[in-house]
């Protein structure tokens, strides 16, 4: 039960703060930097398996070691460096492969995956040991 309500509360806040982020707070940094690399319109399915497979590596990775040690603060260091690793995986290949892909962009979304992980297992970590 414990683990469950991890998941959920991670999930849900994992999508509300990438939303904000996205949506909102980098939209324009994205547009500016990478607009002419990006797609005309957003694509629902791959977007949905990355949070499915993401989500999966944040609860066997970080989540379930707190839910089973019983404090939720566990799940904050392996959740930063799965965000970290992740996220440079993805930018620095980008970065390496790709003619105009922009260092900045490559040090921000590092950045921000780690926080944004982070975050949200912290949250849902918390959220379970406090209601599971």
């Amino acid at each position: 039960m414990r683990l469950s309500i991890a998941i959920a509360a991670t999930a849900l806040a994992f999508l509300i703060l990438d939303a904000i982020w996205l949506g909102v707070v980098a939209k324009d940094f994205y547009r500016q930097q990478i607009g002419h690399l990006l797609a005309p319109d957003f694509r629902l399915g791959p977007a949905i398996l990355f949070y499915l497979v993401y989500l999966g590596g944040v609860s066997w990775f970080a989540l379930a070691p707190a839910a089973a040690g019983g404090d939720w603060r566990a799940a904050l260091l392996p959740a930063a460096i799965l965000g970290f690793v992740a996220y440079a995986t993805y930018d620095l290949t980008n970065w390496a492969v790709m003619r105009d892909w922009p260092a900045v962009v490559t040090v921000a979304d590092i950045a921000w995956g780690t926080v944004l992980t982070t975050v949200a297992a912290g949250v849902g970590a918390y959220l379970a040991q406090r209601w599971g």
